[in-house]
């Protein structure tokens, strides 16, 4: 039996910051992610991916804030059930939760943390006949590394910002991006269009839009895709490539969490965002993607406000009766649990009675 003081589900972003706020208030964290590292979606699907609403970075790549994150929690000696995935959840006579995971892993915690981001995920597959056929032979819904689109001819599928992200970032990698979407709206931030449309007006991107991609040949690899344009007097366009990347979004199932008579709505979890993010099970809470109120934005920076908020809560039901005086890191740094002591954010010194 793994005991400790806050259960985590989930080691993406939001779950990692966790353990750097409760461990200001000297709260021990465990983590249990069914992928078999640390970083969620940062770490399996987008690693070289850039990201640009991390205050104090106007870029950073999604892997790279996985290893700051990773540094950053390091004194606080987290513990770790990674390539596991949580089953059950039973509350004990004591008022705490023993946990167990798909491979009999257990685990006890007075307080459990809901960070599973979009939970278990696929993504949503354009209705092509064969698009089966050239996946991972020219297909591919992440783009984990976007060196191995390096002087290829990619054609993007999309009008999201992971679509505009990539066809913009991939502009100086490729030898040749199109970017393809069935509107003339896209749907991604006002910045990311204005920047495509740049590169598109400079000949970098290639823009198809009331078109959508409705074909793929090849000869084992991909070779061609067949556009459809809206407009039948442009019928269809036939263009040689070594790619395709559709992008249009993920399909996310909550698994196992979703039969622990949480409260849930479109498939996500209902919190209380008014006081502490606390599901409508005492001593569960939801952070990040994973939960829903009114106004939610789905944010990695909204994860890291919402953890901060919860860890406050969390150290009450903990150390019930006990009060901290909080003070910002500037002044007293960061201690670790061995003692070991740095600058960082804010600390919460010793509580007392």
């Amino acid at each position: 039996m793994i005991k400790t003081d806050i259960l985590i589900i989930g080691a993406g972003p939001t779950g990692l910051f966790t353990v750097f706020e409760a461990g200001l208030l000297k709260l021990k964290c465990h983590l249990i992610d069914a992928l078999p590292q640390t970083g969620g979606q940062c770490s399996e699907i987008y690693p070289k991916k850039p990201i640009y609403d991390i205050p104090a970075f106007p870029e950073i790549l999604a892997g790279t804030l996985v290893d700051n994150l990773m540094e950053q929690i390091k004194p606080f000696e987290a513990g770790y059930t990674l390539g596991e995935r949580a089953e059950t959840l039973d509350k004990q006579e004591d008022g705490s939760f023993i946990v167990t995971t798909n491979k009999g892993t257990q685990h006890q915690a007075p307080v459990v943390v809901i960070a599973g981001g979009l939970g278990s995920f696929e993504p949503r597959k354009p209705l092509i006949p064969n698009i089966i056929d050239f996946e991972d032979k020219g297909v591919n819904y992440f783009i984990k590394d976007p060196e191995v689109y390096r002087d290829k001819k990619v054609v993007i599928a999309g009008g999201g910002d992971s679509a505009l992200d990539w066809a913009i970032f991939l502009a100086d990698v490729a030898s040749e991006v199109s970017l393809v979407h069935r509107r003339n709206e896209f749907r991604g931030a006002l910045d990311s269009v204005e920047k495509a449309s740049e590169l598109a007006k400079l000949g970098k991107i290639k823009l198809f839009t009331e078109a959508e991609v409705i074909g793929i040949a090849g000869d084992g690899n991909v070779e061609a895709v067949t556009i459809k344009h809206n407009d039948a007097e442009k019928g269809e366009t036939i263009l040689p490539v070594d790619n395709f990347i559709p992008l249009f979004g993920l399909s996310p199932k909550l698994g196992p969490i979703g039969d622990w008579g949480l409260e849930i709505e479109k498939n996500a979890i209902k919190v209380n965002n008014a006081k502490d993010y606390q599901t409508n099970i005492p001593g569960v809470f939801a952070i990040g993607d994973v939960n829903t109120y009114e106004g939610k934005l789905k944010l990695i920076l909204s994860g890291f406000h919402e953890a901060a908020v919860m860890c406050q809560f969390a150290y009450q039901i903990i150390n019930p009766g006990k009060r901290y005086v909080m003070k910002y890191t500037t002044v007293g740094g960061v201690e670790g649990f061995d003692g070991s002591k740095k600058v960082a954010k804010k600390e919460v010194v010793q509580s007392i009675s």
